[in-house]
């Protein structure tokens, strides 16, 4: 390692001393895994409760169309009609 600096040098010696002071056997994910773990449930909660918000501000009553009724009141008077004529019940003529 002789393009190391004296820092470099001293940091890695440092890291491989830690390195072999963990115990082989027992894995763990520390505290860079609980901050980050923390970090992400806190930005769930964050936007679980945005989306609440804006649920709640959802109109959800919808506007009958009105050309659309109009159809669909047209429709139903078409069967009725027809079948009035077929039977012969259709509109008589009083004199």
């Amino acid at each position: 390692m002789p393009d190391m600096s004296a820092s470099a040098s001293l940091a890695m010696t440092h890291l491989v001393t830690f390195a072999k002071e963990v115990d082989e056997d027992k894995v763990t994910p520390g505290v860079l895994g609980f901050i980050v773990f923390a970090a992400m449930a806190l930005a769930v909660w964050a936007l679980m409760k945005s989306m609440s918000r804006h649920m709640n501000r959802v109109d959800f009553t919808q506007v009958p169309d009105p050309k659309a009724e109009q159809a669909e009141q047209a429709e139903r008077a078409e069967p009725e009609s027809a079948d009035a004529e077929a039977s012969g019940q259709g509109k008589q003529k009083q004199g």
